[in-house]
């Protein structure tokens, strides 16, 4: 099979994904935010366009690193989850067969049991389609929500998340798929032959099992995760199967994609098992000179605070406070997410701004056009070998994701650069079913 492109949406229990002033737009849905029609009715929408899946970016608490409050989230409407994203999983689940369904989750935060029950029941009740994506969390805020006065350095957090994954690994292969008996003649309802106890036992983590959950469809859930420096990569190579990348321009891209794909094969894994996903926004209009109008409009919608507090709580540091020779990462100290810290140094080098006039500009990466000219930008991405694909971060929800869906998928599927129908029924066979070569 020729190597298809693989396409995510990114999510949010919120009107807010990423564009600070999408919900102040005409077609942005406000109404719905707790009703579980929302939540799958995009399920329906990204299930009919043959998505791999999707996925819920989350944070547990409210960003209050920008001016040491989260006064302008709340007033102007910033990436908020409003509700627990594990908790609308299974109402998209009910709604689609196919659709694959991620729910962020922190190594740092949470043990290692907790995430391997709460991950595996999701994955069996969906018929083997979630997908865990892997942080080890980037603010002070959540670890002060979890009784911890701040979060350790970010090496450690690694070597903790390493210890979770390989336990989390071990409670999920507790029951063999053939351990119900289930015989009511005989009185037998499984084999206890067939299950064991993990007896996990690492330096920061420990337990002992097992897990009273048998395998999911696909064994166990899909692993994804977006650290970008060098001990994220080298926990990437370890374990992702999907990464969400977030690089400014192609070179960039493609410098990344090269770097990771050999970082997996040295760990001796297939590189055809990580799927490097791009972060991108696409605005899609009848034509490029529609496109770009409304592009224009929807980027006069974003608030210049609100979009200076988005950044400063990505990179972990309060931007109204830096000074101008403050190094970033210095500052950041044990905060911030290292991918958006090199976005914002590339976008600063390539606009030649200063880190305040950067920190101000919306993110990258939005493609701007009719439905053949983002395919055209998108079909010459991945055929560069800047990526596997693409996760969709929506301007304006649902409209960006049904505007997609409805325009530009039919013409990837026209260039047979997508898939017109799912071959498998698990997010793991989305996965690899695009990715091999023959």
């Amino acid at each position: 099979m020729p190597r298809r492109m693989h396409l995510f949406a990114y999510l949010k229990t919120g009107p807010t994904a990423i564009h600070a002033g999408g919900w102040r737009h005409p077609e942005a849905t406000l109404h719905d935010i707790f009703s579980p029609a929302r939540y799958e009715h995009i399920a329906r929408v990204l299930e009919d366009a043959c998505f791999d899946g999707c996925f819920f970016a989350d944070l547990f608490g409210l960003y209050d690193i920008h001016g040491g409050s989260f006064d302008a989230y709340v007033r102007r409407g910033g990436q908020v989850s409003y509700l627990d994203p594990t908790t609308v999983l299974p109402v998209m689940a009910r709604a689609t067969s196919r659709l694959g369904l991620g729910a962020t989750l922190s190594t740092t935060l949470f043990n290692a049991y907790h995430l391997a029950r709460w991950l595996l029941s999701l994955d069996v009740v969906s018929g083997g389609r979630v997908a865990w994506n892997i942080v080890t969390s980037a603010t002070d805020l959540e670890a002060r929500n979890f009784g911890l006065d701040g979060l350790p350095d970010k090496d450690l957090r690694y070597d903790r998340a390493d210890e979770v994954v390989e336990a989390c690994l071990k409670l999920w292969r507790s029951w063999d798929a053939d351990a119900f008996v289930l015989d009511k003649e005989a009185g037998v309802f499984a084999d206890p032959a067939k299950v064991r106890y993990a007896d996990y036992a690492g330096r920061w983590v420990r337990t002992r099992g097992p897990l009273s959950i048998p395998p999911s469809a696909q064994g166990h859930p899909v692993l994804m995760q977006a650290g970008s420096s060098e001990r994220g990569r080298v926990f990437a190579a370890r374990w992702a199967e999907v990464v969400f990348a977030a690089q400014r321009g192609k070179p960039e891209m493609k410098d990344f994609y090269a770097d990771l794909k050999a970082r997996v094969e040295a760990a001796g894994r297939n590189p055809a098992h990580c799927a490097i996903l791009v972060q991108t926004t696409c605005i899609v209009g009848e034509t490029d000179a529609i496109a770009r109008e409304r592009a224009e409009y929807l980027n006069a919608l974003a608030d210049e605070d609100l979009q200076l507090a988005t950044t400063s709580s990505s990179v972990g540091v309060d931007m109204t406070r830096l000074g101008a020779e403050t190094r970033l990462e210095q500052a950041a100290g044990t905060q911030g997410m290292q991918g958006s810290v090199d976005l914002l140094e590339q976008v600063r080098r390539a606009e030649n701004l200063t880190l305040a006039e950067a920190a101000r500009r919306p993110l990258p990466n939005q493609l701007v056009g009719s439905p053949r000219s983002i395919a055209d930008q998108l079909e010459d991405l991945f055929l560069s070998e800047a990526c596997d694909g693409f996760v969709l971060t929506p301007a304006v929800f649902p409209a960006s994701h049904e505007a997609f869906a409805r325009a530009v998928v039919p013409e990837l599927q026209r260039r047979g650069l997508f898939r017109r129908a799912y071959a498998g029924a698990t997010l793991r066979s989305h996965l690899r079913e695009g990715l091999e070569t023959g």
